[in-house]
């Protein structure tokens, strides 16, 4: 409530103590949200140690906000030391629940061979995965993957899909994206 101002003033420190509280008991929502408080330095001195502690705390109950932040923190190396390995391993807990961001950076790690094996087949997955649930990133680089026949069959229908689907959210690399595409593939753009 204090966090965010619900019903009463909004007041970190009021929240850091509440959140505090209620993570000490074990309610995964709270130590997530305890550790965002750490992770921003909002109501509390900034610590990536402490917020990596509560996410860590969070995540094992399976929260997958949490499991996510988890990840981001082993990927840039905040708090714990930088591993890809750890953040796949966090991020895929995470997108295996659904997560969309979860889905769209475990995409791009393997797409790029961080932490596992480069695999574009797997990469179009877990892009699939999120451009489903309308995240425009993944949508964008879906696309791409179909313009190029990167890890599906080349299908200038597909890109233009995603890449449409992309643009109507305000990507403006996907609206540029279509223009070329339309361009290079005689009008196939309407």
């Amino acid at each position: 409530m204090y966090q965010n101002g619900q019903g009463v003033p909004q007041s970190d420190k009021k929240a850091v103590t509440w959140l505090r509280k209620s993570a000490e008991q074990g309610n995964a929502d709270a130590q997530f949200n305890f550790g965002v408080m750490y992770d921003n330095g909002r109501g509390i001195l900034q610590s990536y140690e402490e917020a990596v502690k509560w996410y860590r705390k969070s995540a094992e109950q399976g929260h997958a906000r949490a499991q996510a932040s988890l990840g981001y923190m082993y990927a840039n190396g905040k708090g714990v030391p930088q591993s890809d390995e750890e953040a796949v391993k966090w991020f895929r807990k995470s997108a295996e629940q659904g997560n969309a961001d979860a889905q769209f950076i475990l995409g791009l790690m393997y797409g790029n061979g961080l932490g596992v094996p480069q695999s574009d087949e797997e990469a179009v997955k877990w892009y699939s995965e999120s451009a489903e649930q309308g995240n425009s990133k993944a949508q964008l680089i879906l696309g791409f993957m179909y313009e190029e026949g990167k890890g599906v069959s080349k299908s200038p229908e597909e890109a233009v899909k995603w890449y449409t689907k992309a643009a109507e959210q305000g990507n403006e690399n996907a609206q540029s994206r279509l223009k070329n595409i339309s361009k290079k593939e005689g009008g196939i753009v309407n």
